[in-house]
């Protein structure tokens, strides 16, 4: 048997008006971005996505460009990994790009660090962009044997003027867990 809810006329017209106003309701400015994005980066969900690559690519000794890295992101974007822990369960670290550079940046300028897209699938509606990036990741040099794959799950959009990062996270392969087919063809 269904039980029919009503709500009195007023309540909905109450309800509507506030989600109205939430709808307008002025929202706080991010802060001012400080760094300047190559117009080639940031033009196209191609661009920015292959500047991300790039921004963390490179040999043992490079330094890397962790300026052109927050140029991708806006002000607030944020990074999480899913890692898996020592009992069997994950965890999500989420992060700032900043957090990001103090945990792997000294690694990736010691030991050298190469990842490249295998494939993608993209999802959009307007401004906004899903992109699932299915990575391939070297240590030391780009022939490298791979270490490892997994997914990076990009969100983006676009302000009318350029494209931006709102958040990244991203989880590797494992013994238990493997990249489906689908997700190693680019849709």
């Amino acid at each position: 048997m269904h039980t029919l809810i009503r709500f009195p006329a007023a309540a909905v017209l109450a309800l509507a008006a506030l989600c109205a106003q939430a709808a307008e309701a002025p929202v706080p400015a991010a802060p001012a971005a400080t760094y300047t994005a190559r117009a080639a980066d940031v033009a196209s969900v191609d661009g920015i996505i292959a500047a991300l690559y790039d921004v963390i690519s490179g040999p043992p000794g490079q330094a890397r460009d962790w300026d052109r890295m927050h140029s991708l992101f806006m002000p607030e974007g944020r990074m999480m990994v899913v890692a898996p822990q020592k009992d069997g369960s994950f965890k999500a670290v989420p992060m700032t790009v900043d957090g990001y550079i103090a945990r792997s940046g000294k690694v990736l300028l010691e030991h050298g660090f190469f990842e490249t897209e295998l494939a993608r699938t993209t999802e959009s509606f307007g401004q906004l962009v899903h992109v699932f990036s299915t990575y391939e990741a070297r240590r030391g040099t780009r022939e490298s044997a791979p270490f490892a794959r997994g997914i990076n799950s990009i969100q983006l959009y676009n302000d009318g003027q350029r494209w931006w990062i709102a958040s990244l996270a991203w989880r590797s392969e494992d013994d238990k867990l493997k990249l489906p087919e689908r997700y190693l063809q680019s849709r």
